[in-house]
């Protein structure tokens, strides 16, 4: 006598297909979901999840983070205390430094970093550790979503054979695979996980068909694009773009220097044309997870298939540049006031590589720092999201912006142009400023202590 088919321990009709059963997981918010990395982009998504009824588990493989989520104590500037804590006490979101929970979850985001080699080459050993222990574990009816940024055909050629191979499951048929782009802008408080446009892309229908459902619950509008690679290619063309059009406006501002010319009027007056231009301003240099990165992921891919992207290769360079160029305008700064850079004092303000954050990733500050160092400068800092940095072996703590510390500098160097500063008391108490972000240009202040980038 046959027995009768058992229920799911979800209540799912035990003899729907795998992808009908996900499709009424994730419908009825029973689906677990686990979150591979919680950074930046993990942490956010996480608790973006449990708001709508989704219980989530968090693989932190950094145990110190790990136990900080489960006390509800953020270390991401965009996730409140307060609001994960929410998560925390109602058991809807739990950190866990192992993979021995991944049967248990029904979708799977991979949020590790993708970071590049010495040689500037993709470094994907975090993405291809978490693919071969997912693979361990994995079962039919699980989504599993990439969303590291990488370069195209990351998710059909590199992670998909690792599962297929270690499991022995096929892709579409008994587990899904896509690829969906972190949009993560820090500290950006109009555009959150919530309401920013959400790519997803898959190289098989039901997977694509799954990936959009999961998405849709908690993402106010999503993209389908027709595979994996498509989607890759969305989120470092995006990065790319923004990288170009940086280095296009630094490379303007080292010719205003060879020309005289103030480098910030021609940019304001540019933009006030009400169409063809779109602002974007010079630096210190590009920082962060993604602007410094992204392209070159792009970069490499293109010479694997014999094409050479001299544009992306030329921006990289020109950004790349800025740092040392911040370091010479210093010293000619300095040599005006007749002091030489080994006898000279610097207080460099802001170490983020983003205003108002805490987060000093590929900070172009810290490059600055590393060449004046080199030149026996005299640095101090000041930077009220990061109380101590390490460069080079060598400890910098955060001092405090009084007025006599301001005036003890020969040289006051704006690297970061945090909201919280009262840049008008810097100028008027400093002996003299280089400013890299243009946040005085606009001050009713002593124009003649000022040099801008």
């Amino acid at each position: 006598m046959t027995s009768e088919p058992q229920p799911s321990p979800h209540g799912i009709d035990p003899v729907s297909s795998p992808i009908e059963k996900l499709e009424q997981l994730i419908l009825t918010r029973q689906a677990t979901v686990g979150v591979v990395g919680l950074g930046y982009v993990g942490l956010p998504f996480a608790v973006e999840k449990t708001k709508v009824g989704f219980n989530v588990i968090g693989i932190e493989q950094n145990p110190q983070r790990a136990a900080r989520v489960n006390q509800a104590d953020s270390y991401i500037d965009d996730v409140d205390s307060d609001i994960l804590k929410q998560a925390i006490t109602h058991n809807k979101l739990k950190a866990v430094t192992s993979f021995d929970n991944v049967v248990d979850m029904d979708v799977i985001v991979i949020c590790v970093p993708t970071p590049l080699t010495k040689n500037l080459t993709p470094d994907l050993s975090y993405v291809e550790s978490v693919a071969h222990q997912i693979g361990t574990h994995l079962r039919p009816g699980q989504l599993i979503s990439l969303e590291s940024t990488t370069y195209p055909g990351t998710t059909d050629d590199v992670i998909r054979p690792i599962l297929e191979n270690i499991s022995g499951l096929k892709q579409g048929q008994d587990f899904f695979l896509a690829h969906s782009p972190e949009r993560v802008d820090p500290g950006n408080q109009r555009y959150t996980t919530q309401n920013t446009n959400k790519i997803v892309g898959a190289s098989d229908p039901s997977s694509l068909k799954a990936a959009e459902l999961f998405y849709q619950q908690t993402i106010q509008y999503v993209v389908p694009v027709s595979s994996a690679k498509a989607a890759e290619l969305v989120k470092v063309f995006e990065n790319t773009f923004r990288a170009v059009n940086i280095a296009l406006v630094n490379e303007l501002a080292l010719l205003c220097d060879r020309l005289d010319l103030n480098v910030w009027e021609v940019l304001d007056a540019a933009n006030t044309k009400p169409f063809g231009i779109m602002p974007f301003y010079p630096g210190p240099g590009v920082g962060g997870h993604c602007i410094p990165i992204d392209p070159h992921y792009l970069e490499w891919k293109a010479k694997e298939v014999n094409f050479n992207t001299r544009f992306i290769a030329l921006a990289g360079e020109i950004n790349r540049r800025m740092p040392s160029f911040v370091r010479s305008k210093a010293f000619r700064v300095l040599n005006q006031l007749g002091i030489a850079p080994s006898k000279a004092k610097i207080l460099v303000l802001g170490i983020t590589y983003k205003k108002d954050l805490a987060d000093w990733r590929e900070s172009p500050a810290i490059e600055i720092i590393k060449f004046l160092s080199k030149d026996q400068v005299t640095l101090e800092y000041h930077d009220p999201y990061v109380a101590e940095i390490s460069v080079d072996g060598q400890t910098f703590k955060s001092i405090s912006l009084a007025p006599q510390t301001i005036a003890n500098a020969d040289l006051v160097l704006i690297a970061t142009d945090h909201s919280c500063i009262d840049y008008e008391q810097v100028v008027n108490h400093a002996k003299v400023v280089l400013d890299t972000r243009g946040i005085t240009r606009n001050l009713d202040c002593d124009r003649t202590k000022v040099t801008l980038l």
